[in-house]
């Protein structure tokens, strides 16, 4: 395949706008090191994979499979180009710090509400280690190989396969019920999952309520993801709220009801404002002994 050339983007890909793309470390579907991308998907075309180098200071982008030419018109929304920035002014001492150290943030977005979902909806209710393990393991039992010469990429699973496997089929693999049969509800919508982001984070927002399964902490952090939106908020996260509380308010522990008092000045911009506290503070301080994962066969 020859490499593509595109409308020169306005900066090079920078590795924290991206790495939302990918859940965790050994995401099958998404590999990213220091100056390069490789990410497998599902199109509406069919499967593809791109491949992003600009280790040597320009862009390179190569693509393969059915789904090529749709996954090429998406890397300019991938790599934050499309994305608005924005500069804040007079905001928190922690958010201008955080601006300051990182000029070149963008979201990203990978306009694939299928993709996106599936691993955010694994997340629901479990901690992020066992749901990036949980993923890599659904990609690797259900996904097939990826088009192109990355031997270890992986697709996620087609919405036809997933859409028929049965609920049992899910626990010996740590997913109960509730989780699973929310897979299976997107994966047999994921026709209409296109037209969902193409009309936008509001529409997308309106109809993916209505999917079984999908709440609002779903929905606040797959819009981010998928479609760019630069105010979603994933109301209900374990740690998110603590998280925006400590960075603004020294606070350790908070809840949503804080989180978004706090997070209220900055409404239309609160997913960049999320986004720039989580790589300037990291997380809010813990207390207390780690939590046991017990295998969910010895709940």
């Amino acid at each position: 395949m020859p490499i593509l050339t595109a409308a020169a983007p306005t900066h090079l890909p920078q590795r924290e706008t991206l790495a939302p793309l990918r859940y965790g470390s050994n995401d099958p579907t998404t590999k990213l090191s220091p100056g390069e991308l490789w990410r497998a998907t599902l199109t509406p075309l069919g499967p593809a994979t791109v491949h992003l180098d600009w280790r040597d200071g320009s862009l390179r982008e190569q693509v393969w499979g059915p789904g090529a030419d749709w996954l090429h018109a998406t890397v300019a929304h991938l790599i934050g180009d499309r994305d608005q920035p924005f500069v804040f002014t007079n905001a928190h001492p922690t958010i201008m710090r955080a601006q300051r150290n990182r000029p070149q943030l963008r979201l990203g977005a990978s306009l694939d509400l299928y993709h996106e979902l599936l691993p955010i909806v694994l997340a629901q209710r479990i901690t992020a280690g066992e749901a990036c393990s949980q993923w890599r393991r659904l990609c690797l039992d259900l996904g097939e190989t990826a088009p192109g010469p990355h031997q270890g990429l992986r697709l996620p699973p087609h919405p036809e396969r997933l859409g028929s496997t049965p609920s049992w089929w899910f626990h010996p693999r740590g997913i109960e019920r509730k989780r699973a049969e929310c897979l299976v509800t997107v994966a047999r919508h994921a026709d209409r999952l296109w037209h969902w982001g193409a009309a936008g984070s509001i529409e997308a927002a309106r109809r993916l309520v209505l999917l079984r399964g999908v709440g609002e902490w779903t929905i606040g952090a797959v819009l981010t993801a998928a479609l760019g939106e630069p105010d979603a908020v994933a109301v209900g996260d374990f740690h998110l709220k603590n998280t925006v509380a400590w960075a603004l308010a020294g606070e350790p522990r908070a809840t949503d009801e804080r989180m978004l008092e706090l997070l209220d000045p900055y409404r239309g911009q609160r997913a960049r404002v999320v986004r720039l506290l989580q790589l300037e503070v990291g997380g809010a301080p813990k207390f207390g002994p780690r939590k046991r994962i017990l295998p969910m066969s010895e709940w």
